[in-house]
């Protein structure tokens, strides 16, 4: 029996992981969006920095500011009443004082209705982070491919290859658990590694582009209907072509209004008859 039906907590993920019920964690940016994962079932929505470069045009997350992040969750918490919405810190706020990053956090609660925050980043980030837990907010790390840190990375590579960095990778994944994350997100690591991780770690583990054994996975909205074009990581399942549908039908539209076949007579409506002449006498009155 699925342990999914109310609204979801940070209980609710350790007994999935506990009762090895896979938790699906898809990112929304806005009310539609939100609304349909909240009717698929989703169990998490992510309101992630992603949306720099999936709505805002922009080349990575860095763009991305707080009020942006703020924006976005509050749309998404409209739309959703029994998934967990968690909203990420956008580049740097991680990184600040202590006082700089519970107040961003809080404002995505208080403002932005968020659940919790997610943050990306390990061993440089645990006080921020057990910060953050002590004052009761909800946190969700981040490791492997932390796309703030993409310009250091020099690229969107897959991490913890290599055996030091993996061990590093376990190590900090440890660090957050004890720092009191309800949940962890692994991107881009190879699947032995994402395994690995999570067997270790109580809290459940999310995986993007982390193989078939995290304990949930996480797709971009986006990506799941190819509403961004044509390409898409490898990692990525496309599991409807709605962008290509979307543009046929707007394409179609267009057709219809250069041709004048839209609106047609069903679209329009129409004024009484009297009036109707009233109107029309009156224009032709006042034109003689």
């Amino acid at each position: 029996m699925s342990t999914a039906k109310k609204r979801v907590t940070t209980r609710t993920l350790i007994k999935m992981k506990q009762a090895n019920e896979p938790i699906a964690m898809i990112t929304a940016y806005d009310y539609p969006a939100a609304k349909m994962a909240e009717a698929a079932g989703a169990d998490m929505i992510l309101v992630g920095d992603s949306l720099g470069m999936v709505v805002l045009g922009y080349d990575s997350t860095i763009p991305v500011t707080l009020e942006d992040m703020l924006h976005h969750t509050k749309a998404v918490t409209r739309g959703a009443n029994r998934a967990m919405v968690i909203a990420d810190l956008p580049f740097m706020v991680a990184h600040l004082s202590r006082d700089e990053v519970l107040k961003a956090a809080a404002r995505l609660m208080q403002e932005g209705g968020a659940y919790g925050v997610k943050l990306e980043g390990g061993r440089e980030i645990i006080e921020n982070v057990r910060a953050l837990t002590q004052a009761g907010i909800p946190v969700v790390g981040h490791l492997g491919l932390t796309p703030q840190s993409v310009n250091q990375f020099g690229g969107y590579v897959i991490q913890g290859k290599e055996l030091a960095a993996a061990e590093r990778l376990i190590e900090e994944a440890q660090h957050l658990e004890q720092a009191g994350i309800c949940a962890l997100v692994l991107e881009c690591v190879p699947e032995e590694l994402a395994r690995l991780i999570s067997e270790k770690l109580r809290v459940p583990t999310i995986g993007i582009g982390a193989g078939r054994h995290c304990d949930g996975q996480v797709l971009v909205y986006h990506d799941v209907l190819a509403l961004g074009g044509e390409w898409h990581p490898s990692f990525v399942k496309v599991y409807r072509q709605a962008g290509r549908m979307m543009t046929e039908g707007i394409a179609e539209y267009v057709q219809e209004v250069k041709n004048r076949q839209f609106p047609q007579e069903e679209h329009v409506t129409h004024l009484a008859g009297e009036i109707a002449e009233q109107l029309y006498g009156a224009k032709e009155g006042a034109t003689a």
